[in-house]
């Protein structure tokens, strides 16, 4: 409800006069008023999405209506209540439960109450011709089961409100398990780095924590010219995180790998300058004609120009 309207409703409620829309009459009222929400109204207030001298005007006798899933074996009742209904509305016999199918109804969490269960009591009475209805004939109307009851962590917030759910739970674990993923792969590439400078105070690392090379493969063994510090096998590492086993089985040290780049790293700009030549060449020196041939913006080619120093 918007809060112009709220403002409205209480000014009814406090002084039970109202005006039509288009008349400058006052009306006067005398009503009971009963009002339903499914949104928590506190919450509301603080977030100022609701009025608080409204709440209190409306809340004289508040009832607690709990939803289905609270309701034991209420569930089972209505159902066959429901059902009893259909059959004389539809002229056919009523639908009976198995044990199996029954307490798969007692354990089904109705997200949408009443109106869901009794819309699953009309499907199975029309769509099944066989009135016995067993416990595999249930989950297929009921969405989502099997049901898992277990028990869930529900947090509060910090005003004291459920979470809701294990959803965001699931996330946080999620987030954690990253989050010690990341620290223990900082940890890893700066030893190893390390160890490819020469510097051996990365054993003493390694003898700390060696779960940093658990999950590398079967294990790891690690020399060094002072001592020998043996954490499960030997693993082959080089700098482009590829992990692999030695070959002979007489490899007890971590071999650390490097591989220079390529000795014609220049070969792209050495193209990219004979084609502007080309160009300009071309285009008897027209920079605008020549940037059209290459694709690209003439204040770039100018750049480039200056870049490869080829004023002339």
């Amino acid at each position: 409800m918007p809060l112009g309207t709220q403002a409205r409703l209480l000014r009814v409620l406090e002084n039970g006069e109202f005006i039509k829309v288009g008349s400058s009459k006052v009306m006067k009222s005398d009503v009971r008023v009963v009002t339903a929400t499914n949104v928590n109204l506190p919450d509301a207030i603080s977030r100022n999405k609701f009025r608080e001298d409204l709440y209190y005007r409306l809340n004289t006798v508040p009832i607690y209506v709990p939803p289905l899933r609270e309701r034991g074996a209420d569930a089972d009742l209505l159902f066959r209540k429901f059902a009893g209904d259909f059959a004389e509305r539809y002229r056919v016999k009523p639908v009976k439960l198995s044990e199996e199918a029954r307490q798969l109804l007692l354990d089904f969490r109705w997200p949408g109450n009443i109106r869901q269960l009794k819309n699953i009591a009309e499907q199975i009475s029309v769509l099944e011709t066989d009135r016995d209805i067993t416990g595999e004939t249930m989950r297929k109307y009921l969405p989502g089961t099997p049901v898992n009851t277990l028990p869930a962590f529900i947090r509060q917030d910090g005003a004291g409100h459920h979470d809701g759910g294990t959803g965001n739970l699931e996330r946080d674990l999620l987030y954690q398990v990253l989050f010690d993923m990341k620290r223990d792969m900082t940890e890893l590439k700066k030893l190893v780095y390390g160890m490819m400078q020469g510097d051996n105070r990365g054993l003493e690392v390694l003898k700390a924590r060696p779960e940093l090379f658990r999950d590398l493969g079967e294990g790891l063994s690690i020399s060094s010219p002072k001592q020998e510090t043996s954490v499960a096998g030997p693993v082959r590492i080089d700098n482009r995180n590829d992990l692999r086993k030695p070959e002979s089985e007489d490899f007890n040290q971590v071999e650390i790998i490097t591989r220079e780049p390529a000795s014609d790293s220049l070969s792209l700009q050495r193209t990219e300058k004979e084609m502007i030549l080309k160009a300009l060449k071309k285009n008897n020196n027209k920079r605008k004609y020549a940037a059209l041939d290459l694709g690209i913006s003439e204040r770039t080619l100018y750049r480039k120009i200056k870049e490869y120093d080829i004023e002339n």
